[in-house]
């Protein structure tokens, strides 16, 4: 196993970790983005201290990402690159998040597509997600959510 099946994904990681913890404390206004500053920073620190160890040579439980895995996970990273570089501002934070998550359960369900039974369990996965979110954002935590096209 190569040292660099650590080194490579961990970086990677760390070095998107970095750039979000950096737009979280470059944005304005200051108070929207409170609670994304706190999860990124913490999400910076572990990464940070994930891609030391993987430098260091301490990492090596497992077999890194191997080419099957990559395959597997490859529709699911194209979901939120469309969702982080385009959905998110065109449709608005709960649309765009609502459909890449039923677009992933979609994707990830080993339930048979052909089932309407499946269907329906997966949109009323969704519909419990969405609530969760809204409630999480806007009645506990009481911070902004990105408002754009449908909540604005």
């Amino acid at each position: 196993m190569s040292r660099w099946q650590h080194v490579v994904p961990s970086g990677i990681v760390a070095a998107v970790g970095i750039w979000v913890c950096w737009i979280s404390y470059t944005q304005q206004p200051a108070q929207a983005f409170l609670f994304p500053r706190l999860i990124s920073t913490v999400f910076v620190v572990l990464a940070l201290w994930t891609f030391g160890k993987a430098v260091l040579g301490w990492s090596r439980v497992g077999d890194g990402i191997s080419r099957r895995i990559f395959i597997n996970i490859a529709p699911g990273l194209l979901v939120l690159l469309i969702y982080v570089f385009w959905a998110a501002r065109a449709l608005g934070f709960y649309t765009a998040g609502t459909l890449a998550f039923f677009i992933l359960l979609s994707l990830y369900d080993p339930a048979p597509h052909s089932e309407a039974k499946s269907w329906i369990k997966r949109a009323a996965i969704t519909l419990g997600f969405l609530g969760v979110m809204y409630g999480l954002f806007a009645g506990v935590l009481n911070v902004f959510t990105p408002r754009e096209v449908l909540f604005q």
